[in-house]
């Protein structure tokens, strides 16, 4: 059994896949071009956006909306303890500081109110100025937009969405990567939609943005790849991932996001008496990049992922330690014990195989091992 069945979801698409690859290695055009374009105007149509500019991966992607926003020393940017490093990472990166956010239990996204804690906290110390929130779309479900947004409202913040692992969820009617004024997400092969290598793009109704992030991701160019107006970077998405995109996306869109909730409903269904499942709010779709259910102790998830693997379920922990216990976040002087629901999510977490070709039986397999372990 494979924890996101990417070999599943060759063989269903293997032959239009095939044959795009092959289109590009006919043509022989390997970097830009028409499908690049393509991808990307049916990626912004989709999220319901102006502009969707492609770049090598998610990480570069969210750095370049934060050089374009002119974000760095001095500067703090908000983001959830709970996550992975890279949202961290680029504020870092960017010379910014990174002020984490505790998140809430049942959604695993940033906690609002504490949000506002840490606005405030850090006005009153004087010693970095508000710049920016970065929410993450955590494990497929939409952060709660409607309060961040207000509160970048409120305190005069830009939101960039980190829509790495959320693409495909939606919040109200509106789409993932549609959120603040920019949003990022990641083509990372186990991603909701992913390629088969490295990959990611910006969303922005924001022209200027555009232009910029655009300039910056191929070495701060102005009118030709020559003329150069900024220091940038070069991150740009092959064109041979362009075109396996493509083909994903149609499949995404037709039946992938469809098939991905009816395997999380089942779980839900299922394991809800069992163990505390996830939790979609009223008006959410999770595109379920992950489903990942919270044990009551350590002990008790690591004895469940135990047993799972003895009968050959693949499960991950994500993640394991927060960002403000990360060694790479020393200096910035963190207590253990300051974050209490991050810490507690990192001891009992537990994600299973989820996927559109996750079969039935094996959903079967997983649901009664669980059942069986947990029931006392």
């Amino acid at each position: 059994m494979e924890f996101r069945d990417l070999k599943a979801q060759y063989k269903a698409l293997k032959p239009d896949i095939d044959n795009a690859i092959q289109d590009i290695l006919n043509a022989g055009t390997f970097i830009g071009g028409a499908k690049v374009e393509e991808l990307e105007t049916n990626l912004a149509d989709y999220a319901g956006v102006k502009h969707c500019i492609s770049c090598a991966n998610g990480t570069d992607a969210l750095s370049l909306v934060l050089m374009a926003w002119n974000i760095g020393e001095g500067d703090a940017v908000f983001v959830p303890d709970f996550t992975f490093f890279a949202t961290g990472e680029a504020v870092s990166y960017e010379g910014a500081t990174p002020i984490f956010v505790d998140v809430d239990a049942d959604t695993f996204n940033i906690d609002a109110d504490k949000l506002e804690e840490a606005i405030l906290k850090t006005i009153k110390e004087a010693k970095r100025k508000p710049k920016a929130i970065i929410p993450v779309d955590l494990f497929g479900l939409p952060a709660d937009y409607s309060k961040i947004e207000q509160l970048a409202q409120k305190y005069g913040l830009l939101v960039l969405e980190d829509g790495a692992q959320g693409f495909g969820g939606m919040m109200d009617g509106r789409r993932v990567c549609s959120f603040g004024e920019a949003a990022t997400t990641s083509f990372f092969p186990a991603k909701p939609l992913g390629c088969y290598g490295d990959g990611g793009a910006i969303f922005t109704n924001d022209d200027r943005v555009k232009d910029v992030v655009e300039s910056l991701k191929v070495h701060g160019k102005g009118h030709d790849k020559y003329e150069n107006v900024r220091i940038g970077i070069n991150s740009r998405l092959d064109t041979l991932q362009a075109a396996i995109l493509g083909v994903k996306f149609n499949a995404f869109k037709q039946f992938e996001l469809n098939d991905v909730n009816h395997c999380a409903n089942r779980y839900t269904q299922e394991l809800e008496s069992f163990v505390k499942v996830p939790r979609v709010p009223a008006g959410y779709v999770s595109s379920w990049a992950q489903y990942t259910i919270t044990l009551e102790s350590k002990a008790k998830r690591d004895r469940l992922q135990a047993r799972l693997k003895e009968r050959g379920v693949p499960t991950m922990v994500y993640y394991p330690k927060p960002l403000h216990m990360q060694e790479a976040f020393a200096y910035l002087q963190h207590q253990f014990g300051g974050f209490p629901v991050s810490e507690m999510l990192c001891d009992c977490v537990l994600s299973l195989p989820i996927g559109p070709y996750l079969k039935m039986e094996q959903q079967d397999i997983i649901i009664k091992i669980i059942k069986e372990e947990l029931t006392f």
